[in-house]
Order: C-alpha cells, then structure tokens, then sequence
C-alpha cells in the first residue's frame, strides 16, 4: 500500500527530501538514514542493473523488478522513475498499477517521446501536451489509492523553452496531477517563475554537474518547491569510492589507509546477518 506520510507531508507545506537510490545495499543504508521518502533513479538503476545509458533501454520489467524488491526491504517511502509509462495508454494504466501494487507511494511519468533520454543530456523531444495530459488522466483513473501520488514531468524546457515547460506544468495541474515537475530549468529565476505561475506541489531534481542550479532544501522550500531529489549524489559517490578504491588495490598489492571503508560489521548489520545468526543458534545448533 501506498504510504500516506507523503500526501499528508505535501498538505502540511512540509519539505520532501529524498536521496536517489539505485540498488539494495544503497536503498538499505538511504532507508536508515531518516529521510522521508527515497527515490529510485531510472538513471542509476539502468546503470547499475543493466551498465547501460538511461536512453529508454530498460523496461517495464527491468524497472519493476528492482523497484519491487527496494519497497520490499525497506520502510520508507518511495518515489520511483516510470519514464514515459512504457508505451501507450494502455501501458500507463498497467505501469501504475504494477507500481503500486509493488509498494511504490509516488511514480513519476515524463512526457518525452520514446525512446527518453536521461533529463540532463540534450536532444530530448517531447509529446504533444494532449497526449502528455491523456497519459495523467489514466494514471489518475488507474490508481487503486488517493495515496498514490501522480507526479508528471515535462522536459519541454531545454527544447522549447521556459514559457512552454510553464504551460505544460499548469495543463499537468488541472489534468489531476498531484505534483508537477519541470525538469532542467536553468536558473533560480527560472524556478522562481515555475513556483510563482503553476498552483500546485512542485518538484525539484537536484543534480550534481547537472543544468539546474544545486540549491538547499531550504531555499527550494522559500521558493515555493515542495518535493527535492538527489537522484545522483548515491551513484557518484560510490563511483568515487570505487574508483580510488580500486586503483589503490591495484598500485600496492593491498588496501591501504588511504582508502576509507564501510565497517564490515556495520555491513553485516544492514545485510540482515544479525537476525541469520540468531535464527541459526535458535535452529540449526551451531
């Protein structure tokens, strides 16, 4: 079921933080962390499932399955990428359904023309808006519970213009949209303009060497946004982490302290390795 602390937060005028999640270890540590929703990147899953370029190669299924397996292990809310819906109307309808059976409480849908590129690199070309609104309607009409929320994102900014994606973002509003989503704007003044000229919870994507300005949950809530992902800051941080981490195994033979490590016990405590050894002395007399 769809978690309810999402709506309810959006009603409040309290601020949704979530970190991007991509993959079980990064959903586990995210979900101890004490934020109030997650958000489960297309761009990260693709990658870290597929090592593939979030370029509309993953499907319904791909996505699903992690999805459904992230919701399941963790306790916190959750936003998941659904990109175009996967198809036609008749694929929103059963993405939205899918996803919320799955346990996910918001899914995001976008209305770039398949095959979507990530929302931070060029040559994104977008549907006609009734097509876009014809989308929000059935997923509107499909969902099972008011708690599962409707965000629609437009990427009509960077091939259109400011004053397009404004429009588009309004026309997302009244189709019954619960949380509106202009992707890449450009400048705070484009934000400020998002915030002043659609009536609606608005959604803002914060990403690290992407096109939108990085600004503070607090800025974006005095600016009038309500919802703010860091769809990236997990996937890069681990590449880093990686990267140095491999290359210093590579150039000495061993780990060196150059390198900071995850604490192996704390490790196996989010793995769940706990509750293992208890069931086992309980069980298994070792």
């Amino acid at each position: 079921m769809p978690d309810a602390s999402i709506r309810k937060a959006l009603k409040n005028g309290d601020f949704v933080l979530a970190p991007g999640v991509f993959e079980l270890i990064s959903a586990l540590i995210a979900d101890r962390a004490g934020f109030p929703a997650l958000y489960v990147t297309g761009y990260g899953t693709v990658a870290s499932a597929l090592g593939l370029p979030d370029a509309g190669l993953a499907t319904y299924s791909d996505m699903l399955d992690r999805i459904s397996l992230i919701c399941e292990r963790t306790n916190t809310p959750v936003i998941a990428d659904a990109d175009t819906g996967y198809g036609g109307l008749l694929n929103v309808a059963h993405t939205v359904r899918g996803y919320e059976q799955a346990g996910v409480t918001a899914i995001q849908l976008e209305d770039q023309e398949f095959p979507k590129k990530c929302g931070h690199t060029p040559n994104r070309r977008v549907v006609p808006l009734e097509d876009m609104v014809k989308k929000i309607e059935v997923a509107v009409d499909n969902r099972r519970s008011d708690d599962f929320l409707i965000i629609a994102r437009t990427d009509s900014r960077t091939g259109l213009g400011i004053d397009e994606a404004i429009r588009r973002g309004k026309a997302f509003a009244e189709a019954g949209a619960d949380v509106v989503f202009v992707e890449s704007p450009e400048s705070e003044d484009e934000m400020k303009r998002i915030a002043d000229e659609i009536d609606a919870p608005l959604f803002a994507n914060m990403v690290n060497g992407g096109r939108t300005p990085l600004l503070s949950a607090d800025r974006l809530k005095e600016l009038g946004f309500s919802i703010a992902i860091h769809p990236a800051v997990g996937f890069l941080s681990m590449g880093a982490a990686l990267e140095k981490a491999y290359a210093d195994l590579k150039q000495n033979g061993e780990t060196t302290d150059a390198v900071e490590l995850y604490d192996f016990a704390r490790m196996n405590e989010v793995m769940g390795f706990p509750a293992v050894w208890e069931f086992e002395k309980k069980y298994a007399q070792v």
